[in-house]
């Protein structure tokens, strides 16, 4: 008599991303209480279990569900906002004068709900946040019920969140034990950046990392310029301050990391050190190129990114690994660097492992939870599949995916959300955008 489940889900493909990198025939997925608790044949699914739910996908692969390792989901409110000019500028003359003016609980609301819903629609699963009112942004991801990793972020200078570096620690200390209680929201310490943050406050934060062992989400050698300030005010580059603070450890999520020497490619891979890879926003702020076929030749961790949607200018993660894919071949002038299945590996299970979930997701094995990710090869554009892995990553796009689920709760179905309201999320949005446009009157100050 075949065993009573929650859910199975048949699909013409599966690819589980584990290490010996199958892609698997006419399978299915067995998941009950919100865990994969077989991956089986699909002529044997149905004589094995009796689901309360089938799927029957037809030309579907199903993969894990994306992680994007960084974001600021918020920022989704000044998308198209300042384009087309470098790091510095953008930030300094157009970003950080419209935070002063704007930021806010509610902004954090809308601009998480609008970055929440575009992210379930492209099949991400899990985001790894880093903004100001990280309460808000666990509170817009417990309510769509995707599964995040909120930064609580550290800077000098004061902000609309916190007024000084004791107060962002103590602020983040008292949400890292709030979101204990949301059983799909974790936390990491998020301190903004090398030249944003002094030593003392970053000391702090690592003996506090330590004690409560969570992560460290870094923007790290980002731009040229990041270096020749660190040398000027410290003496060092900022990897090796980071180093004579302790930091550099298997703690630490570096994102960007465009300018590195051979030598701190060792260093960080002897010291474990996660590394972001945001090919598309690195690119658009010509900040520099990450060079993730040396790291990864060195066992780094690389994951995937996509930014904030300010400066990419979208979260849309199966776009950022082929994107990847295919910087790295350019780059490179090898055809073979960054092959599909270690693009798919950098935006699902390395992900997984830098924010210490690879336990819990990332790859589609028994026993980890059930974030899962259906994608539709029946298409004019994915059309014929000769092989489901190479099609998913070199002609698959976000549109293509029709169902996602998180800890076995859909999310999303045949493309519609289930959790959120699109046309509220859509209004929020407009609102903002009306308002923050009144008042721009074509100055980069803002004033």
């Amino acid at each position: 008599m075949p065993q009573p489940i929650d859910l199975i889900i048949n699909a013409r493909w599966v690819i589980p991303v584990t290490p010996d990198r199958p892609t698997l025939n006419h399978y299915s997925v067995a998941v009950h209480a919100g865990e994969i608790i077989e991956v089986l044949p699909t002529v044997d699914a149905s004589q094995k279990y009796a689901g309360a739910n089938v799927e029957d996908l037809g030309q579907h692969v199903l993969i894990p569900g994306f992680v994007n390792t960084h974001t600021h989901a918020a920022m989704t409110l000044f998308r198209g906002w300042a384009d087309d000019m470098p790091l510095r500028q953008w930030l300094s003359e157009y970003i950080w004068p419209a935070e002063t003016r704007w930021i806010s609980a509610e902004f954090v609301r809308a601009g998480t709900d609008l970055a929440v819903a575009e992210m379930i629609r492209g099949g991400t699963t899990c985001f790894n946040d880093m903004y100001f009112f990280p309460d808000v942004v666990a509170q817009a991801a417990n309510r769509a019920g995707i599964r995040a990793s909120i930064g609580l972020i550290l800077i000098d200078f004061p902000t609309a969140w916190a007024e000084q570096p004791s107060e962002y620690l103590e602020k983040g200390l008292r949400l890292h034990d709030e979101v204990k209680n949301l059983e799909l929201v974790s936390a990491t310490f998020a301190p903004h950046a090398p030249y944003t943050v002094s030593d003392e406050p970053l000391t702090k934060l690592r003996v506090l990392a330590d004690e409560l062992d969570i992560p460290i989400h870094m923007h790290v050698h980002e731009t040229e310029h990041e270096i020749e300030e660190s040398m000027t005010r410290y003496g060092v580059r900022p990897l090796e301050r980071l180093s004579q603070l302790g930091l550099l450890t298997n703690r630490l999520i570096a994102v960007h990391m465009t300018q590195l020497l051979s030598q701190e490619i060792e260093a960080v891979a002897n010291s474990g050190v996660n590394v972001v890879h945001c090919p598309e926003s690195n690119l658009k702020l010509a900040s520099g190129l990450c060079p993730v076929t040396e790291l990864l030749g060195a066992q780094v961790n690389v994951t995937l990114g996509t930014d904030g949607a300010a400066s990419n200018n979208d979260l849309d993660m199966l776009g950022e690994l082929r994107t990847a894919a295919l910087l790295a071949k350019g780059v490179s002038g090898d055809p073979t660097a960054l092959p599909a299945h270690t693009a798919l590996e950098m935006a699902t299970l390395n992900g997984a492992k830098a924010l210490g979930l690879e336990h819990q997701i990332g790859s589609i094995e028994v026993g980890k939870q059930a974030d899962l990710v259906a994608v539709d090869l029946n298409q004019l554009d994915t059309q014929p599949v000769y092989h489901a892995l190479t099609q998913l990553v070199y002609s698959a796009s976000r549109s293509d995916i029709t169902h996602v689920w998180v800890h076995g709760r859909k999310l999303l179905t045949d493309r519609h959300l289930l959790t959120m309201d699109q046309n509220s999320v859509s209004s929020a949005a407009a609102a903002w955008a009306k308002k923050i446009g009144a008042h721009r009157h074509g100055s980069p100050s803002l004033n």
